[in-house]
């Protein structure tokens, strides 16, 4: 079988899960949504185009090695709005701050980050795909759009080095390996990123050489980016010890 391997990392992530109220929760490792737009933006697939963004969805299959999920950050956040009573008709955050001062409410949330988190990703495509995955490897190491990890405020601080594999399972694909991100040896990089040993997989569709712990249904699917709206979806999910 073929893969699409790429890593990611860097010193804040965030894995938006559902939010209720003023918190916005962080998963642990990418949400199947985050990898789907952060293709779709290297692709240089727009939000607003529907059409190419439930074709991206429906062609991808993903699965996430998690190395680290990184130490957990909180943010106290505040952010001015207008009022419920504002009549205008507001399309961007400059509109939203160009009410008149007594229309202008203050909002509070509270933040999730993931800080430090390392993954590697693996993507496979379905037979249909309008896109190869030398298109999905291509877009990576040249993007469209900027890519980050969930949120525009987390920026990669690695190449992402995509490049695509023949392994006989997910888990031999997921297993590739990447230089170090540094001049210090592998040791002591996993001492950096804070490595305990323990690493996770998380995968859709079937893997052969896996035997999940799990089965778990996040709310990860993208329906409609445009208004925000996304459904549950079966995953399966494994923790191990690396293998030295």
């Amino acid at each position: 079988m073929e893969y699409l391997v790429f890593r990611l990392y860097g010193p804040l992530a965030s894995w938006g899960e559902a939010a209720v109220g003023e918190t916005r929760p962080s998963a642990r490792y990418p949400t199947r949504s985050a990898i789907i737009g952060l293709l779709a933006a290297a692709l240089g697939v727009r939000r607003s185009d529907q059409n190419l963004q439930d074709e991206l969805r429906d062609q991808v299959l993903v699965a996430i090695k998690q190395y680290t999920s990184g130490v957990l950050l909180k943010d106290y956040h505040t952010a001015q709005v207008p009022g419920r009573g504002f009549k205008m008709r507001l399309g961007t955050r400059r509109d939203e701050l160009s009410a008149p001062k007594p229309d202008l409410n203050t909002i509070l949330s509270s933040r999730e980050y993931r800080c430090e988190g390392y993954w590697v990703t693996a993507v496979q495509l379905r037979s249909d795909s309008r896109w190869s995955l030398e298109d999905l490897a291509g877009a990576l190491s040249r993007p469209v759009y900027q890519p980050y990890l969930g949120r525009k405020s987390c920026p990669l601080a690695a190449p992402m080095m995509p490049r695509i594999v023949q392994a006989d399972g997910l888990r031999e694909a997921l297993d590739s390996k990447f230089p170090a991100m540094t001049r210090l040896r592998k040791r002591e990089e996993e001492l950096r990123l804070g490595l305990s040993g323990n690493v996770s997989y998380s995968w859709e569709g079937e893997a052969d050489d896996m035997q999940p712990q799990e089965a778990r249904y996040p709310c990860d699917q993208p329906l409609h980016r445009m208004r925000w709206q996304f459904a549950t979806r079966p995953e399966f999910w494994l923790q191990d010890r690396e293998e030295s």
